[in-house]
């Protein structure tokens, strides 16, 4: 059985020594005397738990050093666990290292004993930690995270983005064309984030009646107005603790979105007809298909709540800019679909998989998926063709931009075929140049030419 790596930074050589002969038997431990050596062995990523002892060279007879080192330490090992040696005049200097990223600290004299049980928990959490960050990047390039689903480049520089918002509680605005995903990016943030326990209250800001706004995001206490016969909590304290998803935010109203500045601002709101504020701790995602800055512009939205929101912008590429997913994503809803409806075994025929392909898509994976219910509810057999999606013969999509050149043009139908007959021939590259009646060294070179994925 490989042993753990363990990095004992001391520049006592009698106490490096000691460490050594008394843990050797349980982990495989290395040794640096001063800063710069174990920058070097932290640097290889090969240790996850050290041991400092912060009296190190050239300064021995204070902590500046190893305080140093530690403090820097997320810049070039950020998920080494770090334990401080230091002796028991020393708690004050212990308790600011601790401050500074240490896990734990062990007295001098060492007692082994202490010390075994702490190096125990210690790699026992940093296993913990590694094996969650693993299941996040699997789930990442497994093609899917939160339920959105997507292989293609795009789509994981999305989850990447996802992953990291959701560590922090900035304001998010996702944008893009309706049916992208804007509501599902703003699940996966709140679901992913310390807050996912918490509420996530949706919303739809087109959706509620301009004079009805203020009460519904806010609340309204008894006798506020006609009709309010008792106190009501708004959608925002209903979200204490947790996120608010604010969809088609271009759609407010400039009075209200006052309202939120000023919530993004202080954290307060106030009840229609209350005397006092409330202070509130909820993170504000918001969606808008439109554009923003032109809307700021026509003097229909702020400008300041702009700023206020973008702080972190989400963009969700349309469906058809991300054509490694489109077979990706059909073959997931049939799945669920099917296994919804128990309807057994059914498979996309040859014509509607090309058909697939080649649709514009300008519903983007609303209209994906609605066009495989569509498919579910008329088709008989056990394979769906393109009639039953709705997409008729398989034929390039006559609304298409128009190419300016004739190279643009040969390229573009290039890309095509090639996409197709590697669809109808699930990725087999042998397979596909039969079909496109090439050689496999062209159609390799090929796929290089235009960056397409096999």
């Amino acid at each position: 059985m490989t042993k753990e790596r363990l990095l004992i930074i001391e520049d006592e050589t009698s106490v490096a020594k000691q460490l050594k002969w008394s843990l050797s038997q349980a982990y495989d431990i290395s040794i640096a005397a001063d800063a710069k050596k174990a920058r070097q062995l932290l640097t290889s990523g090969a240790y996850p738990v050290a041991t400092l002892d912060l009296g190190l060279p050239p300064s021995p007879d204070t902590p500046h050093e190893g305080l140093k080192l530690l403090e820097d330490l997320g810049t070039f090992a950020p998920h080494t666990k770090v334990i401080v040696i230091t002796g028991n005049s020393e708690q004050e200097t212990a308790v600011k290292a601790v401050a500074s990223g240490a896990v734990d600290f062990c007295a001098k004299p060492i007692d082994l004993k202490v010390l075994e049980i702490i190096l125990s928990r210690t790699f026992r959490l940093y296993t913990l930690e590694e094996a969650n960050r693993r299941l996040r990047t699997q789930i990442d390039q497994g093609g899917s995270l939160c339920g959105i689903i997507g292989v293609s480049p795009v789509m994981h520089k999305v989850f990447s983005l996802i992953r990291k918002v959701s560590e922090t509680d900035y304001p998010v605005l996702a944008t893009g064309e309706s049916g992208t995903g804007k509501e599902m990016v703003a699940h996966a943030i709140h679901t992913l984030s310390a807050r996912c326990h918490k509420p996530f209250v949706i919303i739809n800001c087109g959706a509620i009646p301009e004079n009805l706004l203020e009460s519904e995001l806010f609340g309204h206490e008894k006798g506020a107005f006609t009709g309010a016969v008792a106190r009501k909590t708004g959608k925002f304290e209903q979200a204490d603790s947790g996120t608010v998803f604010l969809d088609e935010i271009g759609d407010l109203p400039l009075a209200m979105q006052v309202k939120i500045l000023r919530f993004l601002q202080e954290g307060t709101v106030e009840r229609v007809g209350g005397k006092g504020v409330l202070k509130l701790d909820v993170r504000i995602i918001a969606a808008t298909n439109i554009n923003l800055k032109k809307a700021i512009s026509r003097g229909d939205f702020r400008e300041d709540l702009y700023f206020r929101m973008n702080v972190v912008p989400v963009h969700l590429p349309l469906l058809k800019e991300r054509p490694e997913d489109i077979m990706v994503l059909a073959q997931h809803f049939l799945r669920t679909e099917t296994q919804s409806l128990k309807a057994g075994r059914v498979l996309f025929s040859p014509g509607a998989i090309a058909a697939l392909s080649v649709h514009d898509w300008p519903g983007n994976v609303r209209e994906l998926h609605n066009r495989i219910r569509r498919s579910l509810s008329i088709f008989t057999g056990q394979t769906i063709t393109p009639d039953n999606l709705g997409l008729g013969a398989c034929q390039p999509d006559q609304t298409a931009e128009t190419f300016s050149t004739l190279q643009e043009a040969r390229n573009q139908a290039e890309q095509d075929c090639i996409r197709k007959a590697l669809l109808l021939t699930g990725n087999n590259i042998s397979q596909a140049a039969k079909l496109l009646k090439t050689s496999r060294p062209t159609l390799h070179d090929l796929l290089k030419k235009h960056n397409i994925k096999s």
